[in-house]
Formats: C-alpha cells, sequence, structure tokens
C-alpha cells in the first residue's frame, strides 16, 4: 500500500518519535542544500516555520492533540497571498510586493500551524506550461534536472517531488496542477470550481482558475482538499466541499464502476503515454470496474475555446498593473499614459505581454463577436457533452498530458508544441470540474508518464478513490534523489 507521507509524520509528532522542530530543521536543510539545483523555492521562510514548528512542540508537550496538517512542512505556489511574505507571481511587476492579507486558503492552513517553508517558483502570473517564463528562471525536473518540472505550479511539484515540502497548494488554469504533477511523477488534483476559495489568489482568468493540492499520493491529496473545502463568503462563486469529507470515502470498492475512455483524449498522444494510460485502463478492469469506451468530438475545439477566453479575463484582470496603486513602476518617463506604457513594456515578460494581446484583440470592436461569444457559446457545448459523457460513465480516464517532460529550452524552439501540452487538461477547466493526475508509468529514459482522472463537478471522492485503487494496485511511484527521505 502507498504510504501517506503526512499521516506517517501526523503519528510521528503525535508519538514523540520526532519533534516538529527537528522536523522542519530537516527540510530547511535539505532546502537550502537542493534548491540550487531545482530552484522550486523564489522565497524562504525558515523563522516562520521555525516559529510554527514550536507551537506545534509546545501543544504536543501539553498533551494536546494536534490537527492532521498541523506541523508538517509544506509550500505555497507564489500567486497565493501571505500577510507579509513576499508574492511576486513570478513577474518583475511584483518583484518587491508584500501583501497585507491571507489567502483563504493560508488563513485555513495558519490556523492549523501549517508549516510553511517558502514561496515556490512558477510561470509568470500562472501564463506557461514549463515554468521558464518565470522572472526568476525556471523550476527543474526533480527527476532529471535537464528538463522542466512544467507548468505554471512547477516550483510546487519540484518542491514535493524532490522532497523538500511535504505538500504544497498550487493554482490550476488549464492544467497548471495536473501538468507539472505528471511531469514530475507525483498527484495533483484540480477540484471542482467553486470547491475551494479563489480569495487571495492573484487572478489569472478567474472563471477558470482553482486552488488545489500537489502531494506524493493520493491519500494526502485527499487530507488536504478535506481540509481547505470550505466555504468562503469572501469569494462569491465559492461553495466549499459538498457531501462528507472525502477521506472517510477512500479505500472503497470500485467493483462495477465504470470508467470511461474517449477516444479523443487518445489521439495525438506519444506512443509510451498511450501504452501507459491503456495498462491503466487494464489495471481498472483487473479490479472489477467497467471500461466504456465513446466519443467527446467537442474536445476538438477546447484549445482554442480556452486561449480565447483565458486571455481576454486575463487582458482584464492584468489591466491593475499601471505602476501606479503598486508594483514595479519606469524610471522616466513623460507623462501618465507613457509611465503606464513604459511600466507594463518592462515590467510584463513576453508570454504575459503575448496573452494579454490576445486577450485585448478578442474584446475588441469588430472581433468580440467572432472569437470571444463564439468561444463563449463553445464553451457551453463542451459543458453539455461532459455531462452527456457522465451519464454513460461514473469517471473518465485519459493522459494527463500527451508526452513527458520535455528539455530545458524546448518551449523556447517548440512554443506550438508547448501550448499542445495542455490540450488534456483545459477541458476540465472549461467545463470546471474536478480532475486529478496520478503518475501510471516512466519512459525509456525513466521520465514520469501520468494519468488523469476526470469526474462530474463536486464528485472529488469518486475521482480520488479510483485513483487511490489504482494508484495502490500499481505501486509505481519513484522517489527522486532530492531533499528529505522519511
Amino acid at each position: 500500500m502507498i504510504e501517506s507521507k503526512i499521516v506517517k509524520l501526523h503519528k510521528m509528532l503525535e508519538e514523540k518519535e520526532i519533534s516538529c522542530k527537528e522536523l522542519t530543521q530537516r527540510y530547511i536543510d535539505a532546502l537550502q542544500k537542493d534548491n540550487a539545483q531545482l530552484n522550486a523555492y523564489v522565497t524562504t521562510t525558515p523563522e516562520a516555520a521555525l516559529e510554527a514548528a514550536d507551537k506545534v512542540d509546545e501543544k504536543i508537550a501539553k498533551g494536546e492533540k494536534i490537527d492532521i496538517l498541523e506541523g508538517i512542512p509544506m509550500t505555497l505556489k507564489d500567486n497565493i497571498s501571505t500577510d507579509g511574505i513576499r508574492t511576486t507571481c513570478c513577474s518583475k511587476i511584483l518583484e518587491d510586493y508584500v501583501p497585507i492579507y491571507d489567502a483563504t486558503v493560508w488563513k485555513i492552513l495558519k490556523s492549523q500551524n501549517a508549516v510553511l517553508l517558502g514561496k515556490t517558483n512558477m510561470d509568470e502570473f500562472a501564463m506557461g506550461s514549463s515554468c521558464e517564463n518565470s522572472y526568476f528562471g525556471g523550476a527543474k525536473n526533480p527527476h532529471n534536472i535537464e528538463h522542466v518540472a512544467g507548468g505554471s505550479s512547477g516550483g510546487v511539484a519540484s518542491a514535493v517531488g524532490g522532497n523538500i515540502a511535504v505538500y504544497g497548494l498550487g493554482s490550476d488554469t488549464g492544467g497548471s496542477i495536473r501538468q507539472p504533477a505528471s511531469f514530475c511523477g507525483i498527484v495533483g488534483m484540480k477540484p471542482t470550481y467553486g470547491a475551494i476559495s479563489r480569495y487571495g489568489l492573484i487572478a489569472y482568468a478567474s472563471s477558470f482558475d482553482q486552488i488545489g493540492p500537489i502531494t506524493t499520493s493520493v491519500e494526502d491529496a485527499a487530507i488536504v482538499y478535506d481540509v481547505i473545502s470550505k466555504y468562503d463568503k469572501m469569494d462569491s462563486t465559492s461553495q466549499g466541499r459538498k457531501g462528507a469529507p472525502v477521506c472517510d470515502t477512500l479505500k472503497n470498492d470500485i467493483k462495477g464502476m465504470k470508467i470511461g475512455l474517449a477516444r479523443e483524449y487518445l489521439d495525438g498522444v506519444r506512443d509510451d503515454v498511450r501504452q501507459s494510460v491503456e495498462q491503466a485502463a487494464e489495471i481498472y478492469k483487473s479490479l472489477g470496474a467497467e471500461i466504456v469506451y465513446f466519443d467527446l468530438p467537442a474536445l476538438k475545439y477546447a484549445l482554442p475555446v480556452y486561449y480565447i477566453l483565458a486571455c481576454a479575463e486575463a487582458s482584464s484582470n492584468l489591466g491593475r498593473y499601471d505602476g501606479i496603486r503598486y508594483g514595479y513602476k519606469a524610471e522616466s518617463y513623460r507623462d501618465v499614459n507613457d509611465m503606464i506604457k513604459k511600466t507594463r513594456s518592462t515590467g510584463f515578460g513576453d508570454e504575459v505581454k503575448k496573452r494579454i494581446l490576445l486577450g485585448t484583440y478578442v474584446l475588441s470592436s469588430g472581433y468580440y463577436d467572432a472569437y470571444y461569444k463564439k468561444a463563449q457559446n463553445l464553451r457551453g457545448t463542451i459543458v453539455n457533452s461532459f455531462k452527456n459523457a457522465f451519464k454513460v460513465c461514473d469517471v473518465i480516464l485519459a493522459p494527463t498530458v500527451p508526452m513527458t517532460a520535455f528539455e530545458n529550452g524546448h518551449a523556447v524552439s517548440d512554443p506550438v508544441e508547448t501550448y499542445l501540452t495542455d490540450i488534456c487538461t483545459v477541458p476540465v477547466n472549461i467545463a470546471g470540474l474536478p480532475g486529478i493526475s496520478v503518475p501510471c508509468g516512466y519512459n525509456a529514459n525513466g521520465m514520469p508518464i501520468g494519468m488523469q482522472l476526470i469526474g462530474n463537478t463536486f464528485e472529488e471522492a469518486k475521482i480520488l478513490n479510483a485513483a487511490w485503487q489504482y494508484e495502490n494496485a500499481a505501486n509505481i511511484y519513484k522517489s527522486s534523489d532530492f531533499g528529505v527521505k522519511l
């Protein structure tokens, strides 16, 4: 059975096999040693981590019960606001920005004395699939540092996969949790839109963005999800978790469960990825599940629909970075208009500027109906296609990414292929569905392959249970050589 790191460390702390301070120091030492190679962290917070650890040790010394995530060393993607701790979105325009409030997810975890080791690397404003669009340089893959960690939550995936954080929170707009989890051989979960508060998440595309956990096991993802999936009045789209905690329904028998395989999801994926997903389907059969093949033709529209709508929302959301209210400001300018132009031209990276321009174009007079309105209509078609799919199956099995992690620099030499890495993940965000990426194999060079399980809205329990059953039947997880060994 795949071991839950969180459960193991929780027991060690409760039974006083290790103090929280000792555990935290081990992770701080590993981070300081290995981050030079991985570049997973852009800001480290050892003092705050040790302060939280001391609080946990005090509780344990008094014989008080500690919560499941209390004292567990973790990390946050650098677009999740942290009061008093630099939050940059890995952009020059927010290089020195320090929020004055906490994101709701961090507020929840902080109240449980979570040990924050630091803020992790990402593609600038979460725009990218390799983490190389970061102002601070890209995070590296812990299985081979010549390869990318994926994006945009590449730093979290690198830190968790490299054993310099037990778990982390990322954000997923078009696959930004699941894709790097697949590349780094770990678990990444994108919850239903609205299940977890977005308050304090610096926006890229507000109708797509969703915070979720990145962990080394399905059980750990379920634990973190249960803790942070609470209704929040500060987020108008928040609904919180529906039903019982998912941990209560984990490990249920899946005999008779219908697992759908849409033929379109297997089109154009690399042979090794397809074979791994098909082998996963065979494992599900051996567990008593039924594999249902079906067509999902609307998938061919997903990528253009995503880029039109997400970039349109980005052009609106990023309008607030003008050099007047906060953030970087150009040093010399003629007037206010010149100042705003120079601030944005020098403050934003190329990929962000590209997406702002595309978004502004599709919203402009004469093009709104041709692009934006048409994409919104097609979004409805994709949503309905998934609703129909769940009439014939309980969950959908698909590749997470059509390929394994590419080498550093490939995103620059072949940007089109880099955009295509999102082709299997963006439909989930378009429809607001929950999805989870789980390791399902390795290619000939030892690089991880991930498979994706997609559920109907607020059916996280189903996909987590199916993922847990596969994970323990296949038992293929390989830890990297970096970081803390438990």
